[in-house]
């Protein structure tokens, strides 16, 4: 397996393409628009003089794993010859049956298709393809470079070979690959997605403030951020549509998005990628300012 093609230049796109690129691969990263694309490049370009800071890298890395990445705007060009696609696009379902109709019609009868949904179902993806042997679950933790972990969900129907080839093309990677099955939120997100959940309901109840509940979480349990500044890190949107998909699959009301939580998405408040949340990001990507209509 040597050509990766990567749908998406976004947060996770780019970070699976700069994850792939360093390990030697050549990666095709694909996105419909072209600023996404020239941004997804200067994000690995700004991650790669990090590493380069820091000496994890050497120069030669960095160019090697800059000349691994090239960049298209059409799908059908860039998946030409791929050995494995990882979709990376918005975790919306109807989009993501469309990108995998289009796949379909366009890979090689041999090119595994990997999704990096959070949420969605395997089985439902691959249900629109002629190969859903061939369709599994790739979910890479945010920063990708980073994380070690990846869930590989494996559908009703991915078949044991392609699911050891990407096991066994994880550990490559230099990550920690974890098996397991398709059902709503996997295992990371049905854990975590309840307790941001309920971390939004104790604020919306007034039990406590932003930072109290932060700050519990993190110097009671020893979490490295608080629910809060993590669900304004992934996406306040992002985590409401993984709760409405949870909800939708269980029918089971523990699920159901808080009130609150989804009164913000629709006033824009989405967290870091807005520049507002539960904290406010208008002058620090850190959260050390509370939003303004939390504040006591």
């Amino acid at each position: 397996m040597k050509n990766i093609a990567v749908i998406g230049a976004g947060t996770m796109g780019n970070g699976i393409a700069h994850t792939f690129a360093q390990s030697g691969f050549k990666v095709q990263l694909i996105d419909i628009s072209e600023k996404s694309l020239i941004k997804g490049v200067a994000t690995i370009t700004k991650n790669l003089d990090r590493m380069l800071s820091k000496e994890k890298i050497s120069e030669s890395d960095k160019i090697e794993t800059l000349g691994n990445i090239t960049t298209y705007t059409n799908i059908k060009e860039g998946v030409k010859n791929s050995d494995l696609v990882v979709e990376a696009a918005t975790e919306n379902i109807d989009l993501k049956l469309n990108i995998f109709k289009q796949l379909d019609d366009v890979c090689p009868e041999n090119t595994i298709l990997a999704t990096n949904t959070s949420s969605i179902s395997i089985t439902q993806i691959a249900a629109v393809t002629s190969r859903p042997e061939m369709v599994i679950g790739m979910h890479f933790m945010n920063p990708v470079p980073i994380m070690k972990l990846v869930e590989i969900i494996r559908g009703y129907n991915t078949s044991d070979a392609v699911t050891n080839t990407i096991m066994e093309l994880s550990k490559t990677l230099g990550k920690t690959p974890t098996e397991v099955n398709d059902y709503p939120g996997f295992v990371a997100n049905r854990i975590l997605m309840p307790m941001l959940n309920e971390s939004i309901e104790t604020l919306y109840n007034g039990v406590a403030g932003v930072e109290e509940i932060d700050t519990v979480m993190k110097l009671g349990m020893a979490h490295p951020m608080g629910p809060l500044q993590l669900a304004d890190f992934i996406g306040l949107d992002v985590c409401l549509s993984i709760l409405n998909v949870m909800y939708d699959g269980f029918k089971n009301p523990k699920y159901a998005p808080c009130p609150l939580l989804v009164n913000m998405v629709r006033a824009g408040k989405l967290g870091v990628k807005s520049g507002e949340g539960f904290y406010d990001y208008s002058e620090s990507r850190k959260a050390e300012k509370v939003a303004k209509q939390f504040l006591k």
